[in-house]
């Protein structure tokens, strides 16, 4: 595929929070989506999600219902990896956030994808580089960073590994228009800049909250109100996740050293109680009241 030739068929491998959210605003820009998991209930539950949120989109008034018909008729699940990606032009990896795991996926993709076909990462931190070394054609591998919820958020991070040649990457960044996102492009670098920066900013105000600086609200109100950012560390943290946060702050605190990466007690004793955020019901915030 050149840069000449548009993407038509996307893969989406995992169905859970950001797997389902790229298949849905893929499908909305009118490309063929083909979502798989290994858990085939999940990929029926990430539909299901698919279809509530266009429908809350009609609702609201944010989506034609011209445009909700045209996704759902795109968009079908899959039940094996050689159906998803057998005529696959873009395969995009949301699976767990660990190397090991990752590199198996990309092997067995790379077996069953057409020649043509760009492999993505959506990986938020993981070595990009050695990602597509689990492959036969790293020159096709990068990274597509997506940030949750994936249909309304606008940042996409275009990750260039090492040997990834530059028709990929404009075809990457050609997608990332077509799905309305605005990209910015980075080398491969532990946590690329959007985790690095995250990551600092999460952790430190995990910190306070540890030292009893302020509660989790005001913490977060600090920063939307003095900092006008859209929502505040600790409650995107809750978003995230506590175990993901935690897995990351650990990856970076390897790779780069520097206490700014090392994750606090705070975060580690939250998870092993099972306070992992909005997905669990509770973090720093209660997501069930």
């Amino acid at each position: 595929m050149s840069t000449t030739d548009p993407i038509r068929t996307v893969a989406v491998l995992g169905a859970g929070t950001m797997g389902h959210g790229i298949a849905q605003v893929s499908a909305m820009a009118g490309m063929d989506v083909r979502l798989f998991d290994a858990d085939s209930e999940r990929v029926e539950a990430g539909l299901s999600r698919i279809r509530a949120n266009l429908e809350k989109g009609v609702e609201r008034g944010k989506v034609e219902g011209d445009v909700r018909d045209g996704a759902l008729e795109r968009l079908r699940g899959a039940g094996t990896l050689e159906e998803a990606c057998g005529e696959a032009d873009l395969v995009i990896e949301a699976v767990p956030e660990r190397m090991e795991v990752k590199r198996e996926v990309f092997g067995s993709v790379d077996r069953v994808a057409p020649e043509h076909a760009i492999l993505a990462t959506n990986t938020s931190s993981l070595s990009v580089s050695r990602i597509g070394e689990a492959t036969g054609r790293p020159e096709r591998v990068l990274g597509l960073h997506f940030f949750n919820p994936v249909h309304i958020m606008a940042l996409l991070e275009v990750v260039r590994g090492e040997r990834t040649s530059t028709d990929a990457l404009d075809a990457a960044l050609d997608y990332a228009a077509r799905i309305g996102k605005e990209p910015i492009v980075v080398t491969d670098t532990p946590g690329f800049a959007s985790s690095r920066l995250g990551v600092v900013l999460g952790l430190e105000a995990m910190r306070m909250v540890e030292e009893g600086v302020a509660s989790p609200v005001d913490i977060d109100r600090a920063m939307e109100l003095g900092y006008r950012h859209p929502m505040g560390p600790l409650r995107l943290t809750d978003l995230v996740g506590l175990d993901v946060r935690l897995g990351i702050a650990e990856y970076l605190h390897r790779e780069l050293g520097g206490d700014q990466y090392s994750p606090p007690r705070i975060l580690h004793d939250m998870v092993a109680e099972g306070r992992l955020g909005k997905k669990a019901g509770r973090g720093f915030y209660d997501w069930d009241e």
